[in-house]
């Protein structure tokens, strides 16, 4: 049966063709390249099947398991995302990262800036530690760290706040430095006195060689301060249902990194960073779009289910990379894809697309993204934790239907 061009599937929908690319990115339908690789084709019997069901207000994939957990943590309200009632944008522009996780953490605004100091780890130090993924560094330090901790078991606030800093400082010196070493002082993007010893400005050591660019450290801080939390994201439920058991913080961290470091969660950005980059060679951004709707039968970095008119996290953190980059080439380069793909869908980045665009524009390694992602998450998992830990213990039991 002879598959249908996008114009032909549009028209027998009843949709335009833009429309075509936004069920694909919502997972209604699945195209694949021509024999030529210069258009999208359609599979005639999805489209007959999609007809017969009615134009998909929503995703034809099954639906998330209804569950609800009560928190004092993060909310996604009004397309906008809020740490303990403060705004999670503006925040990016005037916090450092570890004031918003402290604030995650007690509830409360640090009256001083916190300064973050590795706890002792056997073997941790970077030219000690014989593991060459960096994720895989941080897989690694997290139960080091744990082994070496003798109080991990302790689980009042105060000692769990205690590990937190340390844990999250320990990462970051578990990744082997670039460069000098030097650690930049940190300017926020709202203004203020250059800060010095900050966790943006020792984790920009680890992933991107020399100085960074004038405001650029203030653009990585905003990133880790927008990926600190979201709400209830399969890492976070899985870190909750470890704590739920009384899991020590060590092992809450290593059961959040279990859903992340899949392609649908924190490694989403790697497809998204390879079509920028694909982007930047002589074909441009048109082919490397194709390329990708041919592999993923979507826009890698486009679209998201919480946020249809465009993720908000997304939209602070190109502001701000666009208005510290300027106009450079690798900035063309991000903002040529954004427009093609707009142009074929209307479709709006999410933040995997700005945090590929942040690694491609200060020259990342390929897996920068998802270190940004896993540092700055822990932090969130680590509040979770603890707030968990004040519920009852081994709450979560859902019941499951055998079915022969």
């Amino acid at each position: 049966m002879e598959d249908l061009t996008a114009a032909e599937t549009a028209a027998r929908l009843g949709v335009k063709v833009a429309t075509i690319y936004a069920y694909v990115s919502r997972g209604a339908l699945t195209s694949h390249r021509s024999p030529d690789g210069r258009t999208s084709l359609f599979r005639r019997d999805d489209v007959e099947a999609l007809a017969r069901r009615g134009r998909p207000r929503r995703s034809t994939r099954p639906p998330s398991l209804d569950l609800v957990i009560e928190t004092r943590l993060t909310s996604i309200d009004d397309h906008r995302v809020l740490y303990r009632g403060h705004d999670a944008a503006a925040l990016a522009r005037s916090a450092t990262f570890e004031q918003v996780a402290e604030l995650l953490w007690t509830g409360t605004w640090p009256v001083e800036r916190p300064s973050w100091t590795a706890g002792p780890a056997p073997g941790l130090d970077a030219s000690g530690l014989d593991v060459p993924g960096l994720v895989d560094r941080l897989r690694v330090a997290v139960v080091l760290a744990g082994a070496a901790d003798p109080l991990r078991g302790d689980l009042r606030p105060e000692a769990c706040v205690a590990t937190a800093r340390s844990l999250l400082a320990t990462l970051v010196e578990s990744l082997p430095v670039l460069g000098n070493g030097r650690v930049s002082r940190l300017t926020l993007p709202a203004g203020g006195a250059p800060l010095p010893a900050t966790l943006a400005g020792r984790l920009w050591s680890r992933l991107a060689s020399g100085r960074p660019p004038p405001g650029m450290l203030g653009v990585l801080n905003a990133a880790l301060v927008l990926m600190a939390d979201h709400e209830l994201a399969s890492s976070t439920f899985a870190a909750r249902i470890a704590a739920s058991t009384r899991a020590d913080p060590y092992a809450v961290v290593g059961a959040g990194l279990g859903p992340l470091a899949g392609p649908l969660h924190g490694g989403a950005g790697r497809a998204t960073r390879r079509v920028i980059e694909r982007a930047a060679g002589p074909n441009g951004a048109g082919p490397a779009l194709a390329e990708a709707m041919a592999d993923h039968g979507m826009f890698p970095g486009f679209g998201h289910h919480l946020y249809p008119d465009g993720d908000p996290r997304a939209r602070v953190l190109l502001d701000l990379l666009r208005s510290t980059a300027g106009d450079t080439r690798a900035m063309r380069v991000v903002d040529a894809v954004l427009a093609t793909a707009r142009s074929r869908a209307p479709i709006q980045p999410n933040v995997d697309f700005a945090l590929a665009a942040l690694g491609f524009v200060v020259s990342m390694p390929p897996a920068g993204e998802e270190v940004v992602i896993t540092v700055a998450r822990t932090a969130g998992w680590l509040a979770h934790a603890m707030e968990e830990y004040g519920e009852a213990p081994l709450r979560f039991r859902p019941r499951a239907v055998y079915t022969p």
